[in-house]
């Protein structure tokens, strides 16, 4: 299927404020960028880099006052995604190098300090649908999706002791848990298609089987129409606007629609 998606933000400034954005999705296994465009007003020409995950990067800097910063993309990506939860963990010995990072605890994701449990969640569920199932139906049952609860330095243990939280809070809870059981379990970060709110959203990879399969507990059955825009550790490797100063958002919009061969319907709402 092929998406029209974007955002717009609108940020403040009260100095000059150094900025480190992730707007650019690239083309991979997951998706082709068909194309792009990208605004800044006032105008500034960013530069760019590619991060350690491969995510492209933007830099610039914010002046004194306001800015807006509007992103447009058309993608194609699949209607549909391959689901695997109840296939085995490969062995850390058989993992290729770049999936062992993901097996370390992070900022947000403290795995050392949750084995127990994610094993008494696995245990609890039984084989019928595996380890990562068993995680992702867990996170669905107990936490409840609502703004307001967690904050910028809530982790993952933080989350599963209130109860509630939004999708970056869910992404964590279950790539905490994989993480525990030596399945490595990476954040992403993106547009999904249809999605209620709208908004930027937050989900995770596990990979299982040789190959990365894509998992969401915030929805009730698994759901493609994904534009990734950054994959990461957490929270802290894939923010989209990352600010060295006071910076503040004022207003951000978000669109996703599909695009068809007559008519290209667009979406769109506040962030929340």
């Amino acid at each position: 299927m092929r998406l029209q998606a974007g955002c717009e933000l609108v940020v403040e400034s009260i100095e000059d404020c150094a900025v480190v954005a992730m707007l650019r999705p690239r083309s991979g296994e997951a998706q082709w960028l068909i194309s792009e465009a990208y605004s800044f007003e006032p105008h500034v020409r960013p530069t760019e880099f590619v991060d350690v995950f491969g995510n492209l990067c933007q830099r610039f800097v914010v002046r004194r006052g306001r800015m807006k910063i509007r992103a447009e993309l058309e993608v194609e990506t699949e209607r549909d995604i391959a689901i695997a939860p109840w296939v085995a963990p490969a062995s850390a010995a058989f993992l290729p190098d770049y999936a062992l990072q993901y097996l370390l605890p992070s900022r947000y994701c403290p795995s050392d300090r949750a084995f127990q449990q994610a094993q008494a969640i696995v245990e609890a569920a039984g084989s019928r649908s595996g380890q990562v199932g068993a995680i992702v139906e867990w996170i669905r049952t107990h936490i409840a999706y609502r703004y307001g609860v967690s904050d910028p330095s809530t982790d993952a243990l933080g989350t599963m002791e209130a109860g509630a939280g939004v999708c970056r809070d869910y992404a964590h809870i279950g790539i905490m848990l994989c993480r525990s059981l030596r399945i490595p379990a990476r954040m992403v970060v993106g547009y999904l298609y249809e999605l209620e709110p709208m908004d930027l959203h937050a989900w995770f990879e596990a990979y299982l089987d040789g190959r990365w399969y894509t998992f969401d507990p915030t929805q009730a059955a698994p759901r493609g129409g994904r534009i990734v825009v950054a994959y990461g550790r957490d929270a802290a490797d894939v923010a989209f606007l990352t600010n060295y100063g006071w910076l503040q958002t004022v207003d951000m919009q978000v669109w996703v629609g599909e695009r068809t061969n007559d008519v290209s319907p667009s979406f769109s709402g506040d962030a929340g």
